[in-house]
């Protein structure tokens, strides 16, 4: 029986070209010579920190756009509120979300049984599997889902026959 995957997944190269792009840029721009800014990726966190809170703008603005160049969806980014020590010192966290959670992998099961086609969703970890007998009705569910929009960048993968 034919299904696919319907997965959200941010590639992993792509988060660390534009961390290394924002790195590059901060060790080149005047306005943060001399100034104790930097950007650390943990997995899938982008820790910031800087001087003050107008750095600290600057910079997430900075990892943000790179992000965006490089293709990744900015439903899967979750920039945090910053931190502000009583000293001025910022910190904030960009979070990546990778995997549909549980609250909108049901609306994408529910929104594919609502469409009355011969197909079956299931929710299987982090990803909704869809499978139906007809090649066509899944090429329509995947026309659907890409015409919604949902709180997560979707993507289709593991197409079978």
């Amino acid at each position: 029986m034919p299904s696919f995957d319907i997965v959200s997944e941010v590639n992993s190269m792509e988060i660390e070209n534009a961390v290394n792009q924002a790195k590059k840029e901060l060790a080149n721009r005047f306005d943060f010579k001399g100034a104790n800014a930097e950007i650390i990726l943990e997995k899938n966190e982008i820790k910031l920190s800087a001087t003050d809170q107008f750095k600290m703008t600057a910079l997430a603005e900075m990892v943000v756009t790179r992000l965006a160049k490089r293709g990744v969806s900015m439903k899967n980014v979750d920039e945090g509120q910053p931190d502000v020590s009583p000293l001025g010192h910022s910190r904030q966290v960009i979070k990546i979300k990778q995997g549909i959670e549980s609250v909108v992998a049901k609306e994408v099961s529910q929104f594919v049984r609502d469409l009355k086609l011969k197909c079956t969703a299931a929710i299987e970890g982090d990803k909704v599997r869809v499978a139906g007998k007809s090649r066509d009705d899944l090429q329509a569910v995947m026309a659907a889902v890409r015409a919604k929009d949902f709180p997560l960048a979707l993507g289709f993968t593991n197409f079978r026959d």
